[in-house]
Protein backbone atom coordinates (compact mmCIF):
# COMPACT_ATOMS: atom_id res chain seq x y z
CA UNK A 1 0.00 0.00 0.00
CA UNK A 2 1.23 3.32 -0.63
CA UNK A 3 -1.84 5.73 -0.06
CA UNK A 4 -4.48 4.77 2.33
CA UNK A 5 -7.34 7.42 2.84
CA UNK A 6 -9.97 6.81 5.89
CA UNK A 7 -12.91 8.74 6.08
CA UNK A 8 -11.59 11.48 4.61
CA UNK A 9 -13.48 14.97 5.14
CA UNK A 10 -13.18 18.67 3.70
CA UNK A 11 -15.14 21.53 4.56
CA UNK A 12 -14.49 24.73 3.13
CA UNK A 13 -16.90 26.95 5.97
CA UNK A 14 -20.11 25.47 5.14
CA UNK A 15 -19.61 23.75 1.56
CA UNK A 16 -18.62 19.96 3.06
CA UNK A 17 -16.34 19.37 -0.18
CA UNK A 18 -15.41 15.31 0.60
CA UNK A 19 -17.54 13.63 2.45
CA UNK A 20 -15.88 10.49 3.86
CA UNK A 21 -13.43 9.33 1.45
CA UNK A 22 -12.02 5.74 1.85
CA UNK A 23 -9.25 5.02 -0.96
CA UNK A 24 -6.38 2.68 -1.45
CA UNK A 25 -3.63 2.33 -3.89
CA UNK A 26 -1.38 0.08 -3.92
CA UNK A 27 2.24 0.13 -5.18
CA UNK A 28 2.32 0.17 -9.10
CA UNK A 29 -1.05 1.46 -9.89
CA UNK A 30 -2.33 3.92 -11.56
CA UNK A 31 -5.86 5.71 -10.38
CA UNK A 32 -7.48 7.71 -12.64
CA UNK A 33 -10.37 9.95 -10.86
CA UNK A 34 -13.04 11.30 -13.07
CA UNK A 35 -15.91 13.49 -12.18
CA UNK A 36 -17.68 16.97 -13.13
CA UNK A 37 -16.38 20.14 -12.16
CA UNK A 38 -16.85 20.66 -7.89
CA UNK A 39 -17.18 16.99 -7.25
CA UNK A 40 -14.47 17.38 -4.75
CA UNK A 41 -11.33 15.04 -6.87
CA UNK A 42 -9.16 17.63 -7.24
CA UNK A 43 -9.23 18.52 -3.47
CA UNK A 44 -8.61 14.72 -2.44
CA UNK A 45 -5.73 14.85 -4.80
CA UNK A 46 -4.15 18.15 -2.91
CA UNK A 47 -5.20 16.68 0.63
CA UNK A 48 -2.91 13.61 -0.29
CA UNK A 49 0.54 15.58 0.52
CA UNK A 50 -1.68 18.22 2.99
CA UNK A 51 -1.27 21.12 0.01
CA UNK A 52 -5.06 20.82 1.46
CA UNK A 53 -5.37 20.08 5.34
CA UNK A 54 -8.17 17.55 5.89
CA UNK A 55 -11.28 18.18 8.19
CA UNK A 56 -11.74 15.16 9.48
CA UNK A 57 -10.37 11.21 8.77
CA UNK A 58 -6.75 9.90 8.10
CA UNK A 59 -4.40 9.67 5.63
CA UNK A 60 -1.75 7.20 5.19
CA UNK A 61 1.68 7.59 3.10
CA UNK A 62 3.07 3.81 3.01
CA UNK A 63 3.95 3.08 6.65
CA UNK A 64 3.52 6.84 7.85
CA UNK A 65 -0.19 8.47 8.72
CA UNK A 66 0.56 11.95 7.21
CA UNK A 67 -2.52 13.45 9.01
CA UNK A 68 -1.00 12.48 12.63
CA UNK A 69 0.66 15.93 14.34
CA UNK A 70 4.23 14.56 14.63
CA UNK A 71 4.55 13.89 11.27
CA UNK A 72 7.11 15.78 9.12
CA UNK A 73 5.17 16.56 6.30
CA UNK A 74 8.21 17.99 4.02
CA UNK A 75 9.99 14.64 4.50
CA UNK A 76 6.77 13.16 3.02
CA UNK A 77 6.05 15.47 0.67
CA UNK A 78 10.00 14.80 -0.83
CA UNK A 79 8.32 11.22 -1.53
CA UNK A 80 5.26 12.52 -3.24
CA UNK A 81 5.84 14.19 -6.75
CA UNK A 82 2.55 16.47 -8.43
CA UNK A 83 2.34 18.08 -11.08
CA UNK A 84 -0.41 20.97 -11.30
CA UNK A 85 -2.94 22.23 -14.24
CA UNK A 86 0.06 25.32 -14.52
CA UNK A 87 3.27 24.60 -14.64
CA UNK A 88 4.86 26.53 -11.63
CA UNK A 89 7.86 27.06 -13.59
CA UNK A 90 10.36 29.98 -12.48
CA UNK A 91 10.67 32.15 -15.93
CA UNK A 92 13.99 33.56 -14.99
CA UNK A 93 15.70 29.52 -15.27
CA UNK A 94 16.63 27.73 -17.72
CA UNK A 95 14.53 24.29 -17.88
CA UNK A 96 18.04 22.30 -16.53
CA UNK A 97 17.76 24.93 -13.48
CA UNK A 98 14.00 24.39 -13.06
CA UNK A 99 14.61 20.94 -12.25
CA UNK A 100 18.06 21.09 -10.94
CA UNK A 101 16.90 23.63 -8.02
CA UNK A 102 14.57 21.38 -5.90
CA UNK A 103 17.19 18.48 -5.71
CA UNK A 104 19.19 20.95 -4.93
CA UNK A 105 17.07 22.60 -1.60
CA UNK A 106 15.04 19.57 -0.73
CA UNK A 107 17.04 16.67 -1.15
CA UNK A 108 20.60 18.79 -0.82
CA UNK A 109 22.31 17.12 -3.90
CA UNK A 110 25.61 18.98 -5.21
CA UNK A 111 25.28 20.90 -8.62
CA UNK A 112 27.03 18.53 -10.51
CA UNK A 113 24.76 15.42 -9.37
CA UNK A 114 21.56 17.67 -9.62
CA UNK A 115 22.85 18.69 -13.23
CA UNK A 116 22.96 15.12 -14.43
CA UNK A 117 19.84 14.19 -13.04
CA UNK A 118 17.95 17.38 -14.35
CA UNK A 119 19.68 16.34 -18.04
CA UNK A 120 18.22 12.36 -17.57
CA UNK A 121 15.28 13.35 -16.79
CA UNK A 122 14.35 15.97 -19.47
CA UNK A 123 15.90 13.43 -22.12
CA UNK A 124 13.47 11.12 -20.78
CA UNK A 125 10.20 13.76 -21.63
CA UNK A 126 11.76 14.21 -24.96
CA UNK A 127 13.15 17.81 -24.20
CA UNK A 128 17.69 16.64 -24.41
CA UNK A 129 17.55 19.39 -26.64
CA UNK A 130 16.01 22.02 -24.82
CA UNK A 131 17.34 21.68 -21.60
CA UNK A 132 18.69 25.03 -21.75
CA UNK A 133 15.70 27.19 -22.84
CA UNK A 134 13.84 29.37 -20.42
CA UNK A 135 10.00 28.89 -20.07
CA UNK A 136 9.28 31.64 -22.27
CA UNK A 137 10.97 29.99 -25.75
CA UNK A 138 9.25 26.68 -25.15
CA UNK A 139 5.35 25.63 -25.83
CA UNK A 140 3.07 25.08 -22.96
CA UNK A 141 3.63 21.23 -23.59
CA UNK A 142 7.19 21.63 -23.38
CA UNK A 143 6.71 23.46 -20.15
CA UNK A 144 4.59 20.84 -18.62
CA UNK A 145 6.78 18.51 -19.64
CA UNK A 146 9.34 20.65 -17.24
CA UNK A 147 7.53 19.91 -14.56
CA UNK A 148 6.95 16.40 -15.06
CA UNK A 149 10.71 16.06 -15.21
CA UNK A 150 11.35 18.19 -12.15
CA UNK A 151 8.62 16.16 -10.37
CA UNK A 152 10.91 12.66 -11.62
CA UNK A 153 13.97 14.33 -10.69
CA UNK A 154 12.79 13.77 -6.75
CA UNK A 155 12.48 9.86 -6.99
CA UNK A 156 8.58 10.38 -6.18
CA UNK A 157 6.99 7.02 -4.16
CA UNK A 158 3.94 8.63 -6.26
CA UNK A 159 2.78 10.50 -8.75
CA UNK A 160 0.40 12.57 -8.52
CA UNK A 161 -1.42 14.59 -12.13
CA UNK A 162 -4.51 17.11 -11.15
CA UNK A 163 -5.73 18.05 -14.66
CA UNK A 164 -2.03 18.03 -15.47
CA UNK A 165 -3.33 18.78 -19.68
CA UNK A 166 -6.38 21.05 -18.98
CA UNK A 167 -4.46 24.44 -19.43
CA UNK A 168 -2.87 22.91 -22.83
CA UNK A 169 -3.93 23.68 -26.85
CA UNK A 170 -5.51 20.23 -27.94
CA UNK A 171 -2.49 19.62 -30.20
CA UNK A 172 0.11 19.81 -27.51
CA UNK A 173 -1.83 17.43 -25.20
CA UNK A 174 -1.00 14.03 -26.97
CA UNK A 175 2.55 14.81 -25.94
CA UNK A 176 2.07 14.91 -22.22
CA UNK A 177 -0.32 12.43 -22.09
CA UNK A 178 2.61 10.17 -24.18
CA UNK A 179 4.91 11.15 -21.01
CA UNK A 180 2.36 9.99 -18.53
CA UNK A 181 1.81 6.92 -20.00
CA UNK A 182 5.47 5.57 -20.30
CA UNK A 183 5.49 6.37 -16.75
CA UNK A 184 2.97 3.88 -16.06
CA UNK A 185 4.26 1.54 -18.41
CA UNK A 186 7.18 2.11 -16.15
CA UNK A 187 5.62 1.21 -13.09
CA UNK A 188 5.22 4.67 -11.51
CA UNK A 189 2.35 4.67 -8.62
CA UNK A 190 -0.12 7.30 -10.35
CA UNK A 191 -3.07 9.09 -9.17
CA UNK A 192 -4.40 11.20 -12.00
CA UNK A 193 -7.49 13.75 -12.28
CA UNK A 194 -8.11 14.17 -15.25
CA UNK A 195 -10.64 14.51 -18.57
CA UNK A 196 -9.17 13.20 -20.82
CA UNK A 197 -11.50 9.50 -21.02
CA UNK A 198 -9.07 7.90 -23.77
CA UNK A 199 -6.07 7.82 -21.58
CA UNK A 200 -8.49 6.58 -18.63
CA UNK A 201 -9.11 3.79 -20.56
CA UNK A 202 -5.73 3.29 -21.99
CA UNK A 203 -3.71 3.31 -18.88
CA UNK A 204 -5.28 2.95 -16.19
CA UNK A 205 -5.98 0.18 -13.73
CA UNK A 206 -8.77 1.20 -11.81
CA UNK A 207 -11.06 4.11 -12.20
CA UNK A 208 -12.94 6.19 -10.30
CA UNK A 209 -15.90 8.38 -10.43
CA UNK A 210 -16.27 11.24 -7.95
CA UNK A 211 -19.52 13.11 -7.75
CA UNK A 212 -21.27 15.27 -4.88
CA UNK A 213 -17.72 14.58 -2.35
CA UNK A 214 -18.76 10.65 -2.86
CA UNK A 215 -16.73 8.10 -4.49
CA UNK A 216 -20.14 7.39 -6.74
CA UNK A 217 -18.31 4.38 -8.09
CA UNK A 218 -14.99 2.48 -9.03
CA UNK A 219 -13.80 -0.19 -11.33
CA UNK A 220 -11.45 -1.49 -14.21
CA UNK A 221 -12.05 0.98 -17.05
CA UNK A 222 -14.16 -2.11 -18.34
CA UNK A 223 -16.68 -1.95 -15.75
CA UNK A 224 -16.90 2.14 -15.71
CA UNK A 225 -16.64 3.15 -19.25
CA UNK A 226 -18.96 -0.18 -20.51
CA UNK A 227 -20.81 -1.41 -17.60
CA UNK A 228 -21.54 1.48 -15.44
CA UNK A 229 -23.59 0.28 -12.41
CA UNK A 230 -24.83 3.98 -11.07
CA UNK A 231 -27.12 6.50 -12.65
CA UNK A 232 -25.38 9.15 -11.96
CA UNK A 233 -22.27 7.86 -13.83
CA UNK A 234 -24.11 6.57 -16.88
CA UNK A 235 -25.41 10.56 -17.06
CA UNK A 236 -22.17 11.77 -16.71
CA UNK A 237 -20.35 9.25 -19.24
CA UNK A 238 -23.47 10.28 -21.51
CA UNK A 239 -22.71 13.55 -21.53
CA UNK A 240 -18.81 13.47 -22.30
CA UNK A 241 -18.97 10.41 -25.06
Amino acid sequence: MVVRIEDLRKSFGDNEVLRGIDLDVHRGEVVVILGPSGSGKSTLLRCVNLLEKPTGGRIFFEDTEITAKKTDINKVRAKVGMVFQNFNLFPHLTAKKNVMLAQQKVLHRNADEAARIAVEQLEKVGLGERIDYKPSELSGGQQQRVAIARALAMDPHVMLFDEATSALDPELVRDVLGVMKSLAKGGMTMIVVTHEMGFARDVADRVIFMDGGFIVEQGTPEDVFDHPKSDRTKDFLGHIS
